[in-house]
């Protein structure tokens, strides 16, 4: 299959050098990315040899036509910290034993990044990596950390609290009030001893109690001032900067649904170009240093009309491929050019949508079932990115819908036994 990709006919797009390879790095169980599917695809169509860690053979990744090869990793996040680092640099080896290049890390979730920044030295022969400060992708994927940064640089956020047990998560019930939300605080420990599933908002104190009261150690989770839902908009910007936080890429889009609801994945976004908010973003990572790529959410408060900083990632974020230039850059392929020494075209970023699929149908079901109609923006609309259905790329689809279509039967399977059992002999 690699003599297939240098063969390929490059696609539309920046010129990269595709002599360089890249090596998409992950930690945890998450089969069914679409990040990584993303760039596979936007770095495969340009020649660029592209390697994968995955959890098997027949995960979407895996079975992309523009990979050039699949590493079989599986981990959980939960092992030491020091093993699943030595993975990570047994993929890198392999990389470079294979193409004879040290290959280009892109990482897909917070606990990679962690480990390709705090490692940086250990993978320097196998890896090219932005030069980030070593333990910046921790300190920004810690909410209260985060917290602690907005503070420092004057940038917008929501009231955060980090309680260190049960009592003191009562008493930051009471000065932030209800709703309110809660979040895992941290890299690697939401894997360990997640507080909560996802992004929770909380209504009452009998609720809080029920999710968090039976807890009688350390609490890693932080409550976070709920930031009014009516007339506020869910936006994100995408960027990829380089040394000392210079933006190389930015783009800004709105976040129209996601699963869960409220705070779960997007599932339909569009590109809507925000300068202010480009330039935001784009301050917050000078001032902080940041290098490389990033994924920030912000939510634009209906009170006072500015955008609030909720949450920052380290890495390429799921819905990456919603942004694009009028010259094909993206901010993974702005990545490549950065660390292979060549030029990021500037352009204006492109207009368009972005679906997840079946997830999407989800988001939809529920704001039916809730509201009572369906919502906006369900007619198909021309140049949508899709995350899996593609035409020159049919595999990867294939294989969510099956491992989708499998999850879906177990989750009937199990409420219809509990069904069962609730009823009177």
């Amino acid at each position: 299959m690699a003599a297939l990709i240098g063969t390929r006919r490059p696609g539309p797009g920046p010129a990269l050098d595709r002599t360089v390879p890249a090596l998409l790095v992950k930690v945890g169980r998450y089969p069914q990315s679409h990040s990584a599917v993303g760039a596979v695809r936007s770095l495969g169509r340009l020649g660029v040899p592209v390697y994968a860690m995955v959890e098997d053979r027949f995960t979407p990744t895996a079975l992309s036509r523009y990979l050039a090869g699949a590493l079989v990793a599986p981990s959980t996040g939960r092992e030491p910290a020091a093993e699943l680092a030595a993975r990570l640099g047994e993929a890198a080896r392999e990389v470079r034993r294979r193409t004879g290049r040290r290959a280009v890390a892109v990482a897909t979730d917070d606990e990679a990044a962690v480990l390709l920044a705090e490692h940086a030295a250990d993978y320097a022969a196998d890896l090219r990596l932005p030069p980030v400060l070593t333990g910046l992708p921790r300190r920004l994927a810690d909410k209260a950390a985060l917290h602690a940064l907005c503070r420092a640089t004057g940038t917008p956020a929501p009231d955060t609290c980090a309680p260190a047990d049960r009592d003191g998560l009562l008493a930051a019930a009471d000065r932030l009030g209800f709703p309110l939300v809660l979040k895992n605080r941290a890299p690697f420990s939401r894997l360990l001893h997640p507080a909560v599933g996802h992004t929770t908002v909380v209504r009452d104190r009998a609720e809080l109690l029920a999710r968090c009261g039976q807890h009688t150690g350390p609490l890693d989770v932080v409550a976070q001032e709920y930031l009014p839902a009516e007339g506020a908009e869910d936006w994100f910007t995408h960027l990829t900067c380089g040394p000392g936080g210079e933006p190389l890429a930015v783009f800004t889009g709105v976040k129209l649904r996601s699963w869960p609801p409220g705070g779960g994945v997007t599932t339909r976004a569009r590109a809507v170009a925000d300068p202010a908010l480009a330039e935001l973003a784009a301050g917050f990572c000078r001032r902080i240093g940041y290098c490389g790529v990033a994924d920030l959410d912000w939510r634009l408060d209906p009170r006072d009309g500015r955008h609030k900083l909720v949450d920052f990632n380290p890495r390429t974020g799921a819905q990456f491929r919603l942004f694009e230039t009028a010259d094909g850059v993206d901010v993974v392929r702005a990545l490549h050019l950065s660390l292979t020494g060549r030029p990021v075209p500037a352009g204006e970023q492109r207009g368009r949508g972005y679906a997840v699929g079946q997830l999407d149908l989800l988001a939809v079901a529920s704001a039916v079932r809730h509201e009572g109609r369906p919502p906006a923006g369900l007619r198909p609309r021309r140049g949508t990115e899709r995350a899996w259905l593609c035409a020159d790329d049919p595999l990867p689809a294939v294989a969510e819908a099956a491992r989708f279509g499998t999850r879906a039967v177990r989750f009937a399977g199990r409420r219809a036994v509990r069904t069962v059992a609730r009823r009177p002999a």
